[in-house]
Protein backbone atom coordinates (compact mmCIF):
# COMPACT_ATOMS: atom_id res chain seq x y z
CA UNK A 1 0.00 0.00 0.00
CA UNK A 2 0.80 3.34 -0.71
CA UNK A 3 0.18 5.79 2.66
CA UNK A 4 0.50 9.13 3.00
CA UNK A 5 0.51 10.32 6.71
CA UNK A 6 0.56 14.09 7.52
CA UNK A 7 1.22 15.45 11.03
CA UNK A 8 1.76 18.77 13.17
CA UNK A 9 4.87 17.34 14.89
CA UNK A 10 8.14 15.50 13.86
CA UNK A 11 11.34 15.11 14.83
CA UNK A 12 13.55 16.91 16.11
CA UNK A 13 10.28 17.28 17.99
CA UNK A 14 10.94 14.54 20.47
CA UNK A 15 7.80 13.29 22.04
CA UNK A 16 5.71 10.31 21.63
CA UNK A 17 4.13 11.03 18.25
CA UNK A 18 7.25 11.37 16.63
CA UNK A 19 8.22 8.46 17.96
CA UNK A 20 5.25 6.73 17.08
CA UNK A 21 5.37 7.70 13.43
CA UNK A 22 8.31 6.55 13.08
CA UNK A 23 8.34 3.30 14.34
CA UNK A 24 5.20 2.40 12.77
CA UNK A 25 6.99 3.58 9.61
CA UNK A 26 9.96 1.37 9.93
CA UNK A 27 7.72 -1.74 10.60
CA UNK A 28 5.23 -0.96 7.81
CA UNK A 29 8.21 -0.05 5.29
CA UNK A 30 9.84 -3.94 6.31
CA UNK A 31 6.30 -5.36 5.53
CA UNK A 32 6.02 -3.81 1.71
CA UNK A 33 4.16 -0.34 2.05
CA UNK A 34 5.50 2.60 1.39
CA UNK A 35 5.19 5.44 3.37
CA UNK A 36 5.23 9.48 2.77
CA UNK A 37 5.18 11.61 5.98
CA UNK A 38 4.22 15.61 5.32
CA UNK A 39 5.63 17.51 8.47
CA UNK A 40 6.90 20.87 9.46
CA UNK A 41 10.35 22.00 8.88
CA UNK A 42 12.07 23.37 11.79
CA UNK A 43 14.81 24.98 10.52
CA UNK A 44 18.48 24.34 11.99
CA UNK A 45 17.59 21.02 14.44
CA UNK A 46 17.92 21.86 18.11
CA UNK A 47 18.21 18.17 18.20
CA UNK A 48 20.24 16.21 15.84
CA UNK A 49 18.04 12.65 14.97
CA UNK A 50 19.81 10.51 12.92
CA UNK A 51 16.52 9.48 11.22
CA UNK A 52 16.55 9.33 7.17
CA UNK A 53 14.65 12.36 5.03
CA UNK A 54 13.48 11.08 1.91
CA UNK A 55 10.22 10.38 3.03
CA UNK A 56 9.72 13.09 4.79
CA UNK A 57 8.01 16.61 3.07
CA UNK A 58 9.36 19.50 5.22
CA UNK A 59 6.88 22.20 4.90
CA UNK A 60 7.70 25.68 5.83
CA UNK A 61 6.24 26.60 9.02
CA UNK A 62 6.55 29.44 11.50
CA UNK A 63 6.77 29.54 15.55
CA UNK A 64 3.59 28.87 17.84
CA UNK A 65 2.88 31.97 20.22
CA UNK A 66 4.25 30.47 23.71
CA UNK A 67 5.42 27.44 22.56
CA UNK A 68 9.00 27.36 21.19
CA UNK A 69 9.33 23.23 20.80
CA UNK A 70 6.26 23.66 17.99
CA UNK A 71 5.40 24.95 13.98
CA UNK A 72 2.18 25.70 12.40
CA UNK A 73 2.91 24.58 8.84
CA UNK A 74 1.66 27.00 6.39
CA UNK A 75 -1.65 26.52 4.88
CA UNK A 76 -0.95 27.69 1.12
CA UNK A 77 1.77 25.56 0.97
CA UNK A 78 0.83 22.48 1.92
CA UNK A 79 -2.50 23.41 -0.54
CA UNK A 80 0.05 24.19 -3.13
CA UNK A 81 0.96 20.34 -3.06
CA UNK A 82 -2.66 18.99 -4.25
CA UNK A 83 -1.43 18.23 -8.01
CA UNK A 84 1.72 16.42 -6.76
CA UNK A 85 0.11 14.26 -4.87
CA UNK A 86 -2.83 13.28 -6.84
CA UNK A 87 0.06 11.94 -9.08
CA UNK A 88 1.22 9.59 -6.36
CA UNK A 89 -1.69 7.53 -6.32
CA UNK A 90 -1.92 7.20 -2.11
CA UNK A 91 -4.65 4.82 -1.00
CA UNK A 92 -4.96 6.25 2.35
CA UNK A 93 -4.35 9.07 4.36
CA UNK A 94 -3.22 8.99 7.95
CA UNK A 95 -3.54 12.04 10.02
CA UNK A 96 -1.43 12.08 13.24
CA UNK A 97 -1.93 15.45 14.84
CA UNK A 98 -5.61 17.45 15.26
CA UNK A 99 -4.03 20.78 14.27
CA UNK A 100 -2.94 21.83 10.81
CA UNK A 101 -2.55 18.61 10.17
CA UNK A 102 -5.67 17.39 10.72
CA UNK A 103 -7.67 19.40 8.17
CA UNK A 104 -4.99 19.64 5.53
CA UNK A 105 -5.57 15.88 5.52
CA UNK A 106 -9.44 15.89 5.58
CA UNK A 107 -8.76 17.84 1.94
CA UNK A 108 -5.90 15.99 0.82
CA UNK A 109 -8.20 12.85 0.73
CA UNK A 110 -11.43 14.51 -0.03
CA UNK A 111 -9.43 15.82 -3.62
CA UNK A 112 -7.21 12.37 -3.98
CA UNK A 113 -10.49 10.14 -3.26
CA UNK A 114 -9.27 7.87 -0.46
CA UNK A 115 -10.27 7.06 3.13
CA UNK A 116 -8.90 9.31 6.15
CA UNK A 117 -8.01 7.74 9.49
CA UNK A 118 -6.70 9.66 12.55
CA UNK A 119 -4.47 8.58 15.57
CA UNK A 120 -5.84 10.18 18.29
CA UNK A 121 -2.67 10.34 20.55
CA UNK A 122 -2.97 13.01 23.17
CA UNK A 123 -5.54 13.19 26.05
CA UNK A 124 -6.46 16.91 25.65
CA UNK A 125 -9.22 16.94 28.19
CA UNK A 126 -6.58 16.96 30.96
CA UNK A 127 -3.69 18.41 28.86
CA UNK A 128 -5.21 21.88 27.65
CA UNK A 129 -5.52 22.74 31.69
CA UNK A 130 -1.79 22.40 32.36
CA UNK A 131 -1.16 25.28 30.25
CA UNK A 132 -4.42 27.96 30.31
CA UNK A 133 -4.75 27.86 33.84
CA UNK A 134 -7.05 30.92 34.13
CA UNK A 135 -9.70 29.44 32.35
CA UNK A 136 -12.06 26.88 34.37
CA UNK A 137 -11.39 23.41 34.50
CA UNK A 138 -14.27 22.25 33.67
CA UNK A 139 -14.71 25.02 30.90
CA UNK A 140 -11.69 23.53 29.43
CA UNK A 141 -12.74 20.27 29.57
CA UNK A 142 -16.04 20.85 27.32
CA UNK A 143 -14.16 22.63 24.68
CA UNK A 144 -11.68 19.56 24.94
CA UNK A 145 -14.84 17.02 24.18
CA UNK A 146 -16.45 19.18 22.38
CA UNK A 147 -13.44 19.59 19.29
CA UNK A 148 -12.13 16.04 19.63
CA UNK A 149 -15.77 14.60 19.14
CA UNK A 150 -15.98 17.37 16.03
CA UNK A 151 -12.99 15.89 14.44
CA UNK A 152 -12.89 12.17 15.37
CA UNK A 153 -16.46 12.20 13.34
CA UNK A 154 -15.22 13.37 10.44
CA UNK A 155 -12.73 10.39 9.38
CA UNK A 156 -13.53 7.03 8.50
CA UNK A 157 -11.60 5.77 11.31
CA UNK A 158 -9.51 6.27 14.28
CA UNK A 159 -6.37 4.50 15.90
CA UNK A 160 -6.57 4.63 20.27
CA UNK A 161 -3.47 3.77 21.48
CA UNK A 162 -5.38 2.15 24.42
CA UNK A 163 -8.61 0.59 25.30
CA UNK A 164 -8.93 3.70 28.06
CA UNK A 165 -8.53 6.48 25.53
CA UNK A 166 -11.04 5.05 23.28
CA UNK A 167 -13.60 4.64 26.21
CA UNK A 168 -13.45 7.94 26.49
CA UNK A 169 -13.77 9.11 23.05
CA UNK A 170 -17.09 7.20 23.12
CA UNK A 171 -18.15 9.22 26.05
CA UNK A 172 -17.83 12.01 24.23
CA UNK A 173 -20.36 10.83 21.74
CA UNK A 174 -17.23 9.69 19.13
CA UNK A 175 -19.42 7.87 16.54
CA UNK A 176 -16.39 6.53 14.23
CA UNK A 177 -14.99 3.13 14.64
CA UNK A 178 -12.07 3.01 16.66
CA UNK A 179 -9.12 1.02 16.74
CA UNK A 180 -7.02 -0.08 19.96
CA UNK A 181 -3.51 -0.28 18.13
CA UNK A 182 -0.62 0.62 20.65
CA UNK A 183 2.60 1.92 19.42
CA UNK A 184 4.92 -1.28 19.93
CA UNK A 185 8.38 -1.95 20.99
CA UNK A 186 11.19 -1.99 18.20
CA UNK A 187 14.00 -4.64 18.50
CA UNK A 188 17.07 -1.61 18.75
CA UNK A 189 15.03 -0.81 21.84
CA UNK A 190 16.12 -3.97 23.55
CA UNK A 191 19.88 -3.37 23.36
CA UNK A 192 21.61 -3.41 26.46
CA UNK A 193 22.24 -0.05 27.51
CA UNK A 194 25.46 0.56 29.59
CA UNK A 195 24.10 2.04 33.01
CA UNK A 196 27.68 2.25 34.20
CA UNK A 197 28.78 4.36 31.10
CA UNK A 198 25.86 6.81 31.85
CA UNK A 199 26.96 7.02 35.18
CA UNK A 200 30.37 8.25 34.68
CA UNK A 201 29.78 10.42 32.40
CA UNK A 202 27.27 12.43 34.65
CA UNK A 203 29.14 12.10 37.69
CA UNK A 204 27.09 9.45 39.68
CA UNK A 205 28.50 7.28 41.67
CA UNK A 206 28.10 3.13 40.85
CA UNK A 207 26.82 2.23 43.74
CA UNK A 208 24.20 5.65 43.82
CA UNK A 209 20.21 4.02 44.28
CA UNK A 210 19.04 6.18 41.13
CA UNK A 211 15.48 6.74 40.09
CA UNK A 212 15.02 7.65 35.72
CA UNK A 213 12.48 9.24 34.66
CA UNK A 214 12.24 9.76 31.00
CA UNK A 215 9.84 11.77 28.58
CA UNK A 216 9.31 15.35 28.13
CA UNK A 217 9.72 17.83 30.82
CA UNK A 218 6.26 19.21 30.67
CA UNK A 219 3.29 19.98 33.53
CA UNK A 220 0.49 17.16 32.41
CA UNK A 221 3.70 14.71 32.87
CA UNK A 222 3.37 15.03 37.12
CA UNK A 223 7.14 15.03 37.10
CA UNK A 224 6.38 17.17 41.08
CA UNK A 225 5.07 14.71 42.04
CA UNK A 226 8.11 12.44 41.68
CA UNK A 227 10.10 15.32 43.15
CA UNK A 228 7.91 14.71 46.24
CA UNK A 229 8.22 11.47 46.07
CA UNK A 230 12.41 11.77 46.36
CA UNK A 231 11.89 14.08 49.26
CA UNK A 232 9.94 11.15 51.21
CA UNK A 233 12.35 8.22 49.83
CA UNK A 234 15.29 10.11 50.92
CA UNK A 235 14.39 9.94 54.58
CA UNK A 236 15.19 6.03 54.09
CA UNK A 237 17.31 6.33 51.37
CA UNK A 238 19.92 8.99 52.12
CA UNK A 239 21.79 8.78 48.97
CA UNK A 240 19.22 8.15 46.30
CA UNK A 241 18.92 10.65 43.34
CA UNK A 242 16.59 11.11 40.49
CA UNK A 243 17.58 11.53 36.96
CA UNK A 244 15.33 13.64 34.24
CA UNK A 245 15.86 12.52 31.05
CA UNK A 246 13.99 15.22 28.32
CA UNK A 247 13.30 18.94 28.10
CA UNK A 248 10.00 20.84 27.95
CA UNK A 249 8.32 24.26 29.50
CA UNK A 250 8.00 23.09 33.30
CA UNK A 251 11.90 22.53 33.27
CA UNK A 252 12.39 26.22 35.14
CA UNK A 253 9.49 25.73 37.60
CA UNK A 254 10.62 21.84 38.18
CA UNK A 255 14.25 22.90 39.32
CA UNK A 256 12.70 26.04 41.85
CA UNK A 257 10.33 23.20 42.90
CA UNK A 258 13.65 20.97 44.02
CA UNK A 259 15.46 23.78 45.11
CA UNK A 260 12.62 24.31 47.37
CA UNK A 261 12.52 20.86 48.76
CA UNK A 262 16.37 20.56 49.49
CA UNK A 263 17.06 18.86 46.36
CA UNK A 264 18.88 20.87 43.90
CA UNK A 265 21.70 18.74 44.09
CA UNK A 266 20.05 15.26 44.29
CA UNK A 267 17.95 15.80 40.75
CA UNK A 268 19.81 15.61 37.65
CA UNK A 269 18.29 17.20 34.41
CA UNK A 270 20.12 16.01 31.33
CA UNK A 271 17.84 17.16 28.89
CA UNK A 272 17.06 15.53 25.45
CA UNK A 273 19.47 12.24 24.58
CA UNK A 274 19.54 10.71 21.04
CA UNK A 275 17.40 7.57 21.47
CA UNK A 276 19.69 5.53 20.18
CA UNK A 277 23.43 6.10 21.09
CA UNK A 278 22.22 7.39 24.83
CA UNK A 279 18.76 7.04 26.16
CA UNK A 280 19.23 3.58 26.59
CA UNK A 281 22.20 4.35 28.48
CA UNK A 282 20.49 6.39 30.42
CA UNK A 283 17.06 3.92 31.44
CA UNK A 284 19.97 1.14 32.04
CA UNK A 285 21.73 3.54 34.94
CA UNK A 286 18.13 3.57 36.87
CA UNK A 287 17.35 1.02 39.67
CA UNK A 288 14.09 1.70 39.34
CA UNK A 289 12.25 3.73 36.62
CA UNK A 290 9.56 6.05 38.03
CA UNK A 291 6.28 7.28 36.04
CA UNK A 292 3.55 9.48 37.59
CA UNK A 293 1.78 11.08 34.61
CA UNK A 294 -1.93 10.82 34.95
CA UNK A 295 -2.95 11.71 30.95
CA UNK A 296 -0.82 9.28 28.94
CA UNK A 297 -2.56 7.83 26.00
CA UNK A 298 -0.20 4.49 26.48
CA UNK A 299 3.00 5.71 28.24
CA UNK A 300 5.78 4.07 25.87
CA UNK A 301 9.02 4.75 27.95
CA UNK A 302 7.03 2.33 30.36
CA UNK A 303 7.73 -0.24 27.88
CA UNK A 304 10.94 0.99 26.95
CA UNK A 305 12.18 0.46 30.38
CA UNK A 306 10.93 -2.68 30.77
CA UNK A 307 12.68 -3.88 27.27
CA UNK A 308 15.97 -2.99 29.00
CA UNK A 309 15.28 -4.73 32.22
CA UNK A 310 14.44 -1.65 34.88
CA UNK A 311 11.85 -2.50 37.12
CA UNK A 312 8.72 0.02 37.50
CA UNK A 313 7.13 1.88 39.90
CA UNK A 314 3.89 4.26 38.22
CA UNK A 315 1.02 5.26 38.72
CA UNK A 316 -1.47 3.23 36.41
CA UNK A 317 -4.02 5.73 34.84
CA UNK A 318 -5.61 5.73 31.54
CA UNK A 319 -3.38 4.45 28.96
CA UNK A 320 -0.70 2.94 31.60
CA UNK A 321 -3.51 1.01 32.60
CA UNK A 322 -3.32 -1.28 29.51
CA UNK A 323 0.35 -0.97 29.59
CA UNK A 324 1.37 -2.20 33.10
CA UNK A 325 0.04 -5.91 34.69
CA UNK A 326 1.04 -5.48 38.56
CA UNK A 327 4.07 -7.99 39.38
CA UNK A 328 5.12 -8.42 35.50
CA UNK A 329 8.36 -5.94 36.15
CA UNK A 330 5.72 -2.97 37.79
CA UNK A 331 4.92 -2.01 41.15
CA UNK A 332 1.56 -0.34 40.24
CA UNK A 333 1.69 2.62 43.35
CA UNK A 334 -1.71 4.31 44.04
CA UNK A 335 -1.70 8.35 43.59
CA UNK A 336 -0.27 9.46 47.04
CA UNK A 337 3.14 10.13 47.75
CA UNK A 338 3.40 7.89 50.28
CA UNK A 339 2.09 4.74 48.95
CA UNK A 340 4.83 5.21 45.22
CA UNK A 341 7.52 6.46 47.69
CA UNK A 342 6.93 2.60 49.38
CA UNK A 343 7.15 1.01 46.69
CA UNK A 344 10.69 2.85 45.53
CA UNK A 345 12.48 1.94 48.58
CA UNK A 346 11.34 -1.53 48.68
CA UNK A 347 13.42 -2.04 45.14
CA UNK A 348 15.92 0.52 45.61
CA UNK A 349 16.66 -1.33 48.79
CA UNK A 350 16.38 -4.56 47.47
CA UNK A 351 18.47 -6.14 44.79
CA UNK A 352 17.13 -9.39 44.42
CA UNK A 353 13.50 -8.01 44.06
CA UNK A 354 15.31 -5.38 41.29
CA UNK A 355 16.63 -8.87 39.74
CA UNK A 356 13.70 -10.64 39.65
CA UNK A 357 11.55 -7.82 38.33
CA UNK A 358 13.68 -6.92 36.04
CA UNK A 359 13.89 -10.16 34.55
CA UNK A 360 9.89 -10.87 34.10
CA UNK A 361 10.11 -6.85 32.66
CA UNK A 362 11.96 -8.02 29.84
CA UNK A 363 10.00 -10.78 28.79
CA UNK A 364 7.10 -8.94 29.56
CA UNK A 365 7.66 -5.83 26.91
CA UNK A 366 8.90 -9.10 24.18
CA UNK A 367 4.81 -9.29 24.41
CA UNK A 368 4.45 -5.52 22.74
CA UNK A 369 6.86 -5.96 19.61
CA UNK A 370 6.19 -3.10 16.59
CA UNK A 371 6.12 -5.69 14.26
CA UNK A 372 2.65 -7.27 15.31
CA UNK A 373 1.63 -3.97 16.04
CA UNK A 374 2.18 -2.79 13.11
CA UNK A 375 0.96 -5.77 11.31
CA UNK A 376 -2.57 -4.59 12.74
CA UNK A 377 -2.30 -1.28 11.24
CA UNK A 378 -1.65 -2.91 8.27
CA UNK A 379 -5.14 -4.52 8.12
CA UNK A 380 -6.72 -1.64 9.60
CA UNK A 381 -5.29 0.11 6.66
CA UNK A 382 -6.31 -2.56 4.16
CA UNK A 383 -10.00 -3.39 4.95
CA UNK A 384 -10.35 0.58 5.07
CA UNK A 385 -9.00 1.21 1.53
CA UNK A 386 -11.07 -2.26 0.63
CA UNK A 387 -13.82 -1.29 -2.61
CA UNK A 388 -17.31 -0.26 -0.87
CA UNK A 389 -15.52 -0.68 2.89
CA UNK A 390 -14.96 2.48 4.16
CA UNK A 391 -15.60 2.18 7.66
CA UNK A 392 -15.23 -0.77 9.78
CA UNK A 393 -14.93 -1.95 13.28
CA UNK A 394 -12.71 -1.68 15.22
CA UNK A 395 -10.02 -4.17 17.00
CA UNK A 396 -7.82 -4.52 19.85
CA UNK A 397 -4.46 -5.53 19.79
CA UNK A 398 -3.15 -5.39 23.25
CA UNK A 399 -2.04 -7.89 24.19
CA UNK A 400 -4.79 -10.72 25.63
CA UNK A 401 -7.49 -8.16 24.55
CA UNK A 402 -10.27 -8.83 22.27
CA UNK A 403 -12.10 -7.10 19.62
CA UNK A 404 -14.57 -4.57 20.74
CA UNK A 405 -16.94 -2.04 18.87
Amino acid sequence: MNILMISDVYFPRVNGVSTSILTFRDELEAMGHRVTLIAPDYGAPAVRVPVREDWVMRIPSRRVPFDPEDRLMRWNVLMGLEGELARAAFDLVHIQTPFVAHYAGLRLARLLGVPCLESYHTFFEEYLYCYIRFAPKPLMRLLARTFSRSQCNRVDALISPSRAMRDELLAYGVRTPIHVIPTGIRRESAVRGDGVRFRARHGIGAGTPVMVYVGRVAFEKNIAFLLEVLSTVKKQVPDALLVIAGEGPARASLEAHARALGLAQDVRFVGYLDRRAELPHCYRAGNVFVFASRTETQGLVLLEAMALGVPVVSLAVMGTKDVLREGEGVLIAEDDVTDFAGKVERLLRDPVLRQSMGERAVAYAEEWSAASMAGQLARCYGALSAPKRRRIGGMSAVPGGEERE
